[in-house]
């Protein structure tokens, strides 16, 4: 009688313990559970100026040539109010309004309609429908792989149209710039919302939501892990994806064709920044199916930070380098181009033969070569919060042994050489690496936070074998 007791009581005390992994587990695998002082404050500073940083940039090109002091010389001195810059600023149209909504339609047609076909045709593309990574709730969910179709299809109309049909200016999209920019605020409020509203209301799977009861918080980083509309709509690859990088490539388009309605000409820097930006893109929807695994999927919730994020902020502010070059066309030498490409195209190197490096790993579990021997890891384990125990490894061979987002540096190579194609003459265009060196160091930390949450002391033998983050030798 005794010792059935005492393993009943030794039972409990591992179903407790088990469940205190678990709760650890799902606490910081995710978005945060708790909000702390400065993290709200974070969060409100971006929810009141996030917008305003927009709007100042795009406001800046168009009344200011480009110029980020002009404005504030203005205000500070008199010499302008905020009435009379606003005054200025283009309004809402329908034709804008009929653009936009025209555009996300097609998009949503696209994504939700047409089964991908490339995968059939095209060697080594991964499309179709294929499993993203579990979720802190122990489900897989499958998605429906065809961005690269629809960029493709999207991209042979816009042609059609400038060769041959012209039912629409290739300029059409900067000639309505500002009006775009309410309409793309107007839905990345709107699904924000519907996203916050459905993950209290009618969630796609209770388990994977979170609540601080902080709404600010909730607003901003989401509730819903994996908000979904029906089998196949799933709002963070659409919105991640589509419509804004769809746009990308199409709105430095527009910018070129404008360039050449202006000056009679499309300039070298031009040209740089739209073949540089359409190879990063171009990547993108190569490896839609490897995007499922990196950490806007596996780890962020679906709130304002993605839904406007992706609808205002990805389209208006990545595109600078090609706004600003409207403006002030810049004709580089020879050197000066050739130095730009090549910081590009290494930069875009590094970062997708790091990706390929740790993709090929995930793919064969480590039974692969990594520059020609068999690649070195270490086997950590989790819990999901289901209680059930899963198992991976982390590579510490090849670029992910020089440091442990490698594919990162590559990233911001790629961003400065963006920049350093529109000359020295203003600040602007370097707003972009400024903000993806913030971004991608704290998205560093945010993510080493997560998987030292996730791993335990296993992470700690990880960052032991590589120590840096994401310079060699430095940090």
């Amino acid at each position: 009688m005794a010792a059935h007791q005492e393993k009943k009581l030794a039972e409990e005390r591992k179903h407790q313990n088990m469940q205190n992994d678990t709760k650890a587990s799902q606490g910081q695998w995710g978005r945060a559970w708790e909000v702390d002082w400065f993290s709200l404050a974070s969060i409100l500073f971006l929810l009141m100026f996030a917008p305003l940083i927009v709007y100042y940039f795009i406001m800046s090109c168009a009344q200011y040539q480009c110029s980020l002091t002009d404005p504030l010389l203005d205000l500070l001195t008199g010499n302008k109010h905020l009435s009379d810059i606003w005054n200025r600023t283009p309004m809402l149209t329908y034709r804008a309004a009929a653009i936009y909504s025209l555009w996300v339609t097609f998009q949503v047609f696209l994504y939700v309609s047409i089964p991908d076909f490339c995968h059939k045709f095209l060697p080594g593309y991964v499309g179709g429908v294929q499993e993203g990574a579990v979720t802190p709730a122990g489900i897989v969910n499958k998605y429906e792989i065809n961005g690269l179709q629809a960029w493709i299809i999207t991209h042979v109309l816009w042609f059609a149209n400038a060769s041959c049909f012209h039912f629409f200016s290739p300029t059409i999209i900067f000639d309505n710039w500002i009006p775009l920019l309410w309409c793309a605020n107007i839905l990345g409020y709107a699904v924000s919302t519907f996203a916050m509203i459905k993950g209290y209301f009618f969630p796609t799977n209770a388990k994977d939501c979170k609540f601080t009861g902080n709404f600010f918080y909730d607003y901003m980083m989401g509730i819903e892990f994996n908000p979904r509309i029906g089998k196949w709509f799933d709002f963070k690859l659409f919105f991640n994806g589509r419509p804004g990088i769809v746009a990308w490539t199409l709105i430095n388009l527009s910018f070129a064709a404008k360039q050449q309605e202006l000056y009679g000409e499309v300039t070298n820097s031009m040209i740089l920044v739209n073949v540089l930006q359409g190879i990063y893109v171009l990547d993108f929807f190569w490896n839609e199916a490897w995007y499922l695994k990196t950490i806007d999927i596996c780890h962020d919730h679906f709130g304002w930070y993605l839904g406007w994020g992706d609808c205002v902020w990805l389209p208006y502010l990545y595109t600078l380098q090609g706004l600003y070059l409207v403006y002030h066309p810049v004709r580089l030498c020879t050197a000066h181009a050739i130095g730009v490409l090549t910081l590009g195209l290494l930069g875009y190197y590094i970062f997708r033969m790091t990706n390929h490096q740790k993709d090929l790993f995930r793919r064969t579990n480590g039974n692969c070569r990594i520059w020609g021997k068999k690649p070195e890891y270490i086997e950590c384990s989790y819990m999901s919060v289901d209680g059930t125990k899963y198992y991976s490894k982390l590579m510490t061979s090849g670029f992910w042994g020089w440091a442990r987002h490698f594919n990162y540096t590559g990233d911001l190579m790629g961003s400065l050489a963006y920049c350093l194609a529109c000359g020295f003459e203003h600040m602007l265009p370097y707003f972009y690496i400024v903000y993806m060196t913030i971004l991608l160091t704290h998205r560093c930390i945010r993510d080493e936070h997560r998987c030292s949450s996730k791993y335990g002391k296993d992470w700690k033998r990880y960052t032991a074998a590589v120590p840096y983050r994401l310079l060699p030798g430095m940090f």
